[in-house]
């Protein structure tokens, strides 16, 4: 849902599955540096306990962090993440993990809508395409403190196991004239507005030139 009336978390328009391998540094070594942390947080018993969790190797550590560590102090999510910040990114720049993260499909069809849209004299920019896993977090957990629960958090920024941001399935895009060209015109090559609470968020969920599916009121919904 995957940056209108309530802004969101890292998002300048008014508007994570596990990434591809390599993108994150191999297990074995975040295990080490996330069993040190728990051990300063939490004893060495705790990160016993968590290696044993079910769920795979590592899952265990993961999960345990993600529940045992304050949300302040899991890191701020950075470029490696798919963060965009305030760097100007469109989908020619494959050289972000934003851009390079997204399904081919989707990516292309974005292209093409930008390429179109130019033609009208309108710039469209990605404000967010693919997502981690922990980026996925902090965006929710901000949202949290943002909206003053989880359930009206939830109606703007998606849990990781189901945001399509995380799938490399969506995209985000700004400024405010791009995101209300391709609410209008993103059909011609396949892509729709979701949501009716976030013009910026597309996914690829038709044919080019066919019918949107009925936008959902929000991610809650």
């Amino acid at each position: 849902m995957s940056s209108h009336a309530r802004p969101r978390a890292d998002r300048p328009v008014p508007v994570a599955d596990v990434p591809p391998e390599g993108r994150r540094p191999p297990w074995g070594r975040r295990r080490a540096v996330v069993a040190g942390v728990l051990v300063a947080l939490l004893g060495a018993g705790a990160v016993a306990a968590a290696t044993s969790l079910p769920g795979g190797e590592g899952t265990g550590v993961r999960d345990a962090v993600a529940g045992a560590v304050p949300p302040g102090l899991r890191g701020e999510p950075g470029r490696a993440d798919g963060r965009v910040g305030g760097e100007r990114v469109t989908a020619a720049d494959t050289d972000h993990p934003a851009v390079a993260g997204l399904d081919p499909a989707l990516l292309a069809a974005v292209r093409a809508a930008t390429a179109d849209a130019a033609q009208d004299g309108v710039e469209v920019l990605l404000t967010s395409g693919w997502r981690s896993v922990g980026y996925q977090e902090h965006l929710l957990d901000d949202a949290v403190r943002t909206y003053g629960s989880e359930e009206e958090a939830l109606r703007w920024v998606a849990t990781p196991g189901t945001s399509a941001h995380v799938g490399g399935d969506a995209v985000d895009v700004g400024p405010t004239d791009a995101a209300y060209w391709i609410s209008q015109h993103g059909a011609r090559h396949g892509l729709c507005q979701v949501y009716a609470n976030e013009v910026w968020h597309y996914e690829l969920l038709t044919t080019p030139g066919g019918t949107c599916p009925p936008q959902r009121a929000d991610g809650a919904s």
